[in-house]
């Protein structure tokens, strides 16, 4: 016993010890550098390092942006996230399609060779310019069921029922990725289903070798394919993992994608595919019925537009997430970004302020516009942006509870987005989705594809925030034949009555502020296309009350300076993946931007 008690007493000793000089030494820090934030630095650091250990997709530090571009004086250029489908994609140019023949052959190719994101059991949206300057929005996003109730996912108590909306058939919204690429080709597009489906329909049926990116991003799902017998026969070789070097063959997916070629979109939802996905739902507990598939429509639209420093901004009209960007936008074009400079401390100040009014304004007054009026005009107004000018103070950040309204009642990283231009000029951005890291995690029978969790994006308990940390109101609540709220933006900058930008990104609720910093990167800080894209990125939506930047984002001048304005700021994991093209009026030249946070992407011109 006394020899416990004096190890004991040693120990506190040496603890307190220590103690001592830990504090020693974290007052000295704070006095060489003349800040009490200048310790969290090295956290910063340390996070920053950890993190980039572990992602799960993307390395880090970014790689040389020379790896990640390609320029041609041919105005024609196809950007996407698997360099498999950017070849599809050029293969339907050269065939002779335009830029939507070409979209439309990707998606369908990054249904196959990017499982995780690229969709047949999802939606999204596509953003047309044609070269005669007309431009096109079509809304394919999913709808809710009809059975759907705004409590579904709550328990007795008015609880959120774990995990309910985001794995398993009740997660699932009804799909719009198959009608609307479809009925894209169908409408504007010159050649044949047949023609533009033919290489998925190959790349499922023979396979593709796999490469260390698509393995990385494989593995994140392999405890959702274990848990389901026809997912695990596709994606797993003998119940582990696939491995750089395999081969994967989608068979089923390949009679999938011939039934589509064949019989066009009636086959999906009012054939053998929708009954399917309506049979497996009702075994394992869902609520698609035949009905909410042959209800299913698309909805075209003319773009929300909006004016930033001459660029006009051609963007998502709700439920999409271009009010947001254009309100941004609007903020800031009342500040001398380019004077300033990129990453300094007043720079990303004015923006993180622009994107704290803009998430909160989101989120308290926007919803699905077939079922809420929206205040659009208001929220996009020069008028209202020059108010929101006069609340943010030169250097403190506002703390959010001043801002958002929400005080009661989030939306998938997993996204795809690409961008084609043709040689006609006729330019394409698609963003679609099945939210989460391979969906719900499940596959109807042997339809060869997973469905979407996107029933998540609605506010499915008002004042709970989603897997996202959004924090989102009534007016996004589950309804029957809803659409929720989305964050994804493809946008399309012109200038002069020419297509100088073509953009987009996954990543949920930061989708808004990545294309936000790709316009800011090259209009204010003309950086090359492929400089703006795989640049460091920022996010700050309120709630939490946590900015995010990428691991080793910020300078350490730049860190120290936003915690001393009263912003919290720490390292994520890298996210989006904005894969754009931008014509340089200096040069003429077309320069595609290849996102390396998907390392498998290309950019190629045509």
């Amino acid at each position: 016993m006394l020899m416990q008690n004096l190890n004991l007493k040693r120990c506190l000793r040496v603890l307190r010890v220590g103690l001592l000089v830990a504090s020693a030494t974290l007052a000295l820090d704070m006095l060489t550098y003349g800040s009490v934030y200048h310790p969290l630095s090295y956290f910063y650091e340390g996070l920053s390092w950890g993190i980039c250990q572990t992602s799960p997709v993307s390395d880090c530090p970014k790689t040389s942006t020379a790896k990640t571009s390609a320029s041609s004086q041919s105005p024609g250029m196809v950007v996407t996230s698997h360099h498999k489908a950017t070849e599809v994609g050029i293969k339907i140019l050269k065939a002779g399609g335009n830029a939507v023949d070409a979209a439309v052959a990707i998606g369908y190719a990054l249904a196959v060779v990017d499982p995780c994101c690229g969709n047949l059991g999802g939606g999204g949206f596509m953003l047309i310019h044609f070269a005669n300057g007309k431009s096109k929005f079509i809304n394919f996003r999913e709808k809710a069921p009809l059975a759907a109730t705004t409590n579904m996912y709550l328990d007795q108590k008015g609880r959120r029922i774990a995990d309910a909306s985001t794995q398993g058939y009740r997660a699932i919204a009804v799909p719009g990725t198959v009608m609307g690429l479809n009925q894209a080709l169908a409408k504007y597009g010159r050649l044949s289903r047949q023609q533009v489906m033919a290489p998925a329909i190959a790349l499922a049926e023979t396979g593709f070798i796999l490469e260390t990116p698509d393995v990385r991003i494989l593995r994140q799902g392999n405890r959702k394919f274990l848990a389901q017998p026809n997912v695990s026969k596709i994606f797993l070789k003998h119940g582990k993992p696939l491995q750089t070097g395999d081969q994967l063959v989608q068979k089923d997916l390949a009679r999938t994608l011939r039934l589509l070629a064949k019989k066009g979109e009636q086959v999906f939802y009012q054939g053998e595919i929708g009954q399917a996905i309506v049979r497996a739902s009702q075994q394992n507990g869902g609520i698609l019925a035949t009905r909410d598939f042959k209800s299913y429509q698309i909805s075209e639209a003319a773009p929300l537009r909006c004016i930033y420093r001459g660029y006009k901004v051609l963007t998502t009209p709700l439920p999409g997430g271009g009010v947001t960007l254009c309100q941004m936008l609007n903020i800031l074009e009342g500040y001398p970004l380019q004077k300033w400079g990129w990453e300094t401390a007043p720079t990303l100040h004015v923006m993180l302020s622009s994107m704290l009014f803009a998430y909160s304004d989101r989120n308290t007054y926007l919803g699905d516009p077939n079922f809420v009026s929206n205040p659009v005009q208001q929220l996009i107004s020069k008028d209202y942006a020059k108010q929101i000018r006069s609340q943010i103070p030169p250097d403190q950040a506002i703390p959010p509870e001043q801002v958002q309204q929400i005080s009661k009642s989030l939306e998938g990283t997993n996204t795809t987005h690409y961008s084609v231009k043709d040689r006609a000029g006729n330019a394409v951005a698609v963003t679609y989705t099945i939210n989460s890291f391979f969906g719900a995690g499940v596959i109807a029978e042997n339809t060869g594809f997973f469905l979407n969790n996107e029933m998540d994006d609605f506010a499915i308990q008002p004042g709970v925030a989603n897997q996202f940390k959004l924090l989102q109101g009534e007016r996004n609540a589950i309804a029957p034949g809803k659409q929720p709220l989305s964050s994804m933006t493809p946008t399309i900058l012109t200038q002069n009555q020419q297509v100088v930008l073509v953009t987009g990104s996954p990543g949920g609720s930061t989708i808004p502020t990545t294309v936000l910093q790709v316009i800011l990167n090259v209009v204010d800080h003309e950086m090359p296309i492929a400089a703006a894209v795989n640049a460091t990125r920022i996010h700050y939506q309120g709630r939490p009350n946590v900015v995010l930047t990428e691991p080793f984002g910020l300078p350490k001048p730049t860190f120290l300076s936003l915690w001393e304005m009263g912003y919290r700021v720490a390292p994520f994991y890298p996210w989006g993946a904005a894969e754009s093209i931008w014509f340089n009026p200096q040069t003429g030249l077309t320069e595609g931007g290849r996102d390396d946070r998907k390392p498998a992407g290309s950019a190629i011109s045509f």
